[in-house]
C-alpha cells in the first residue's frame, strides 16, 4: 500500500484494489459475460425507454416524466459501476485510484438517492391519479412534477455529500484491499483504523433517510390506493386501477427489498461477502428489469412503440 504521512500524522491510499464478486477463477468469464449481457440490456432497455417516452406526445403526461428519469437514473448508476466490476473478471488485480474510489461512491450514493426518492414520486402520483382523478392535471401541474424533481435530486446531492462527509472523517491503513467490487461505504468502513461506532451510526441514519422516507411516503400512498379501489363497485374498475401499480409496485418491491437487506442489518447477521451477492440486485438486476417491467406490462408503452417501429419501418 501506497501511503503518504500528513501534518496531521495520518495516512492517505493513493488506489485501491477491488477484490470483486468472486475469487474462483473458473467462474471469471462466466460471469463477465453474464454482467455484460446485463449491462447491454440494461442500457439498450432504459435508453430506449427514454426514446420512446421522448418520441411520443401521448406520453408526456407525469407518469411518463418520472419514469423517463427513473430510466435515466438507472442507465446512470448501471454505468457507474458495472464497467469497473467488468474489468474486475478480466485483470489479475482490479485497481482502482483514492479519487476514482470518491468519485465512484459520491454518484453510486447520489445515484440510488435519487432513485429512492423518483420511485416515492411515481408512487405520489399513481395515488393523485387513482384517488383525485378530477383534480389530476391541477395537483401536477407541470411546476409541481419539477419540483417533485428538484427534491428527488436534492435528495440524492444530500446523500451523496452526507456520506462523502462520513469517508473524509476515516484514516486508511494498513490494508487497501476493498472486500467488494465497487466503492461501498461498509467495506471502506472495514478498512478505517480510526472507524467508530459514531460513522455506522451515520450511515445507519443516513441510509435511513434515503430508504425510510420513500418507503413511508409509498406505503402511505399505496394505501389510500387500496381504499380507494376496494371503493369501487365494478371488478373491470378495480382491475384497471391495480394494473395502472402493478409495475411500480414489483419495481419498489425489488430495490428496496434487497437495499434494505443489505444496509439496514448489522454486519455480524449478513456478512459482507453475502452483502456483495444482495448488493448485485440494486446495481445490475434492478436497473435491467425496470425497462422491461414498464414495457412489457404497459399499454400505453407497447402502443407507443409499435407506433415508432412503424414509422421507421414505412
Amino acid at each position: 500500500m501506497q501511503v503518504r504521512m500528513s501534518a496531521e500524522n495520518s495516512s492517505f491510499v493513493t488506489e485501491f484494489v477491488l477484490s470483486g464478486l468472486t475469487d474462483q477463477p473458473g467462474l471469471q468469464m462466466p460471469l463477465f459475460l453474464l454482467f455484460l449481457g446485463f449491462y447491454m440490456v440494461t442500457v439498450v432497455g432504459n435508453l430506449g425507454l427514454i426514446a420512446l417516452i421522448g418520441l411520443n406526445s401521448h406520453l408526456h403526461i407525469p407518469m411518463y416524466f418520472f419514469l423517463f428519469n427513473l430510466s435515466f437514473i438507472d442507465c446512470s448508476y448501471s454505468t457507474t459501476l458495472t464497467p469497473k466490476m467488468l474489468m474486475g473478471f478480466v485483470l489479475k488485480k482490479n485497481l482502482i485510484s483514492y479519487a476514482g474510489c470518491i468519485t465512484q461512491f459520491f454518484f453510486f450514493c447520489f445515484f440510488v438517492f435519487s432513485e429512492s426518492y423518483i420511485l416515492s414520486a411515481m408512487a405520489y402520483d399513481r395515488y393523485v391519479a387513482i384517488c383525485k382523478p378530477l383534480l389530476y392535471k391541477v395537483i401536477m401541474s407541470p411546476q409541481m412534477c419539477f419540483f417533485l424533481l428538484a427534491g428527488v435530486y436534492g435528495m440524492g446531492v444530500f446523500g451523496a455529500v452526507a456520506h462523502m462527509g462520513n469517508i473524509m472523517f476515516i484514516t486508511f491503513c494498513e490494508d487497501n484491499l476493498i472486500n467488494h467490487y465497487m466503492c461501498d461505504i461498509i467495506p471502506l468502513l472495514e478498512l478505517s483504523c480510526n472507524s467508530s461506532y459514531i460513522h455506522l451510526l451515520v450511515v445507519f441514519i443516513v441510509v435511513t433517510i434515503g430508504i425510510g422516507i420513500p418507503i413511508v411516503t409509498i406505503f402511505i400512498s399505496y394505501g389510500f390506493i387500496l381504499s380507494n379501489i376496494l371503493h369501487i363497485s365494478s371488478s373491470s374498475g378495480r382491475s384497471k386501477a391495480f394494473s395502472t401499480c402493478s409495475s411500480h409496485i414489483i419495481v419498489v418491491s425489488l430495490f428496496f427489498g434487497s437495499g434494505a437487506f443489505m444496509y439496514l442489518k448489522p454486519p455480524s447477521i449478513l456478512p459482507l461477502d453475502q452483502g456483495k451477492v444482495s448488493s448485485i440486485f440494486y446495481t445490475a438486476v434492478v436497473p435491467m428489469f425496470n425497462p422491461l417491467i414498464y414495457s412489457l406490462r404497459n399499454k400505453d408503452v407497447k402502443i407507443a412503440l409499435k407506433k415508432t417501429l412503424s414509422r421507421n419501418v414505412f
